[in-house]
């Protein structure tokens, strides 16, 4: 089961690979908004089963799970896929230069919303089935598909989906094709993901705004409360000082911090890509240190007193503040927020704090058995040899893997880093499309020792 007419295969249905990709994205699955839903994940089970799969639509207390498994190669390793079919609300609609839904192709790239989070990742891996199905008969390895509905809205029955079901996704390794290449277009393997935890703080000082000169320095400031309250979180150096927040974490090892230390950085052309003159504090730590080996705590919104045009001299009685963090490995949601909400109780006990959802973070050693396989069939799809991330910034829901499965989990990203995922035109390059489509293959070749 050689590799090479599989790759030959691939570059000569190049163009049709295209067509049916534009044809896919053109029907809407907004899972916050459940539209398409339904009628998605149906037409992704008849794809599924047109290849041969064993294919089906399982139920979840939210929207459904699309499965398919492939068997044909007792005694090689199974492989399962991660995607989501679910995609981002479109809004607003007046930003986009071509209708979201309806795909258009411009300057080599495919503009439509989900194309590149994720339609156009997960169906590179189906084309690359495909290749090798047509090709030979038969796939290199065995091949499990799990694409879900809500990983735009937290994944919230994931986990649940996962524990029920352990039997039926056993697998050696799951690869999740998600998310952008770095900004140089070279291709990476991320070991690794952030977690997540949020929550809200609520301050109410009085029964309604009030006169700022007739009360103010008599009436509490809901805003300043809040303000003083979050000073108590994170001071200006940048060290967040919730207590007990950093005990868990789990350190880099010498590996990790040696791929760390071989990533490529232009900080000048991102710096002027999203216009800031600095880094956020502290100043001491590096680049990508940063974003995989420290938790966050963000501000995503404030929201008080008045905010129109001019001025209005008012005591705000009411402020709202939302906030996440970002969870390395060894933090979990549950005992994060439960070290914040102590926070509050010591420093502003008349401050409402509301939790909200979570994802853990998940890594996998980059020395894990996989790891040279993965490199391999990398660098033979892409053109390119990968760069090695020990985790990335963002979460993605790979914990259910992991930590419920037991089952090590890598992100092996297809799209340009200037994807604009979740904003309006969205896109794909055909060339990432095409090299994804490539890289698919390789890796099951690889992974079933048949690479030639």
């Amino acid at each position: 089961m050689s590799l090479g007419p599989v790759l030959a295969h691939i570059d000569a249905n190049r163009d049709g690979f295209v067509r049916r990709l534009i044809e896919y994205v053109r029907h809407p699955s907004i899972s916050a908004q459940n539209i398409g839903i339904q009628e998605v994940s149906k037409l992704l089970v008849g794809m599924l089963k047109g290849l041969d799969l064993a294919a089906e639509v399982i139920p979840t207390h939210g929207h459904p799970m699309v499965f398919a498994r492939w068997d044909g190669a007792p005694g090689k390793p199974t492989v399962l896929l991660y995607g989501h079919y679910d995609v981002q609300p479109p809004e607003p609609l007046e930003k986009w230069t071509s209708p979201p839904f309806e795909p258009t192709i411009r300057d080599g790239r495919i503009y439509a919303r989900g194309v590149g989070d994720n339609k156009g990742q997960h169906f590179a891996q189906l084309m690359a089935i495909e290749s090798h199905l047509a090709v030979h008969g038969r796939l290199p390895c065995n091949v499990v598909m799990l694409l879900e509905g809500e990983e735009e809205i937290g994944s919230p029955h994931c986990a649940e989906f996962v524990r029920a079901n352990r039997d039926l996704l056993k697998a050696d390794l799951v690869i999740t094709a998600d998310g952008p290449m770095h900004p140089s277009g070279v291709p990476i393997i991320s070991f690794g993901v952030r977690g997540v935890a949020k929550f809200e703080l609520r301050a109410r000082t009085a029964k309604r705004d009030a006169h700022s000169g007739n009360f103010g320095n008599i009436l509490p400031n809901a805003i300043w409360k809040l303000v003083h309250l979050l000073g108590t979180m994170k001071d200006a150096t940048g060290t967040i000082t919730i207590d007990g927040l950093h005990d868990n974490i789990v350190p880099p090892t010498d590996l990790d911090r040696a791929a760390v230390a071989r990533l490529p950085l232009d900080l000048p052309a991102l710096q002027e890509e999203l216009g800031f003159t600095e880094l956020d504090a502290p100043q001491d730590r590096g680049f990508y240190e940063r974003l995989m080996f420290h938790p966050t705590l963000t501000i995503n919104g404030f929201h008080g007193g008045y905010g129109g045009p001019g001025p209005k001299t008012v005591l705000p009685a009411e402020a709202t503040v939302k906030c996440d963090i970002r969870l390395v490995e060894g933090q979990t949601p549950d005992d994060v927020l439960a070290k914040v909400a102590a926070h509050v109780r010591k420093h502003a006990p008349d401050v409402t704090f509301i939790p909200g959802g979570g994802m853990l973070p998940s890594r996998v050693p980059l020395d894990m058995p996989f790891a040279a396989k993965l490199r391999e069939a990398v660098a033979v799809g892409q053109g390119a040899e990968p760069l090695i991330y020990p985790s990335l910034g963002g979460s993605l829901p790979d914990y259910v893997f992991t930590k419920i499965l037991g089952t090590p989990a890598v992100q092996i990203p297809y799209a340009n880093a200037d994807e604009a995922n979740h904003a309006p035109n969205e896109n794909l390059t055909l060339d990432c499309f095409h090299k994804g489509i490539r890289t698919g293959a390789a890796l099951l070749a690889h992974l079933g020792d048949g690479a030639t």
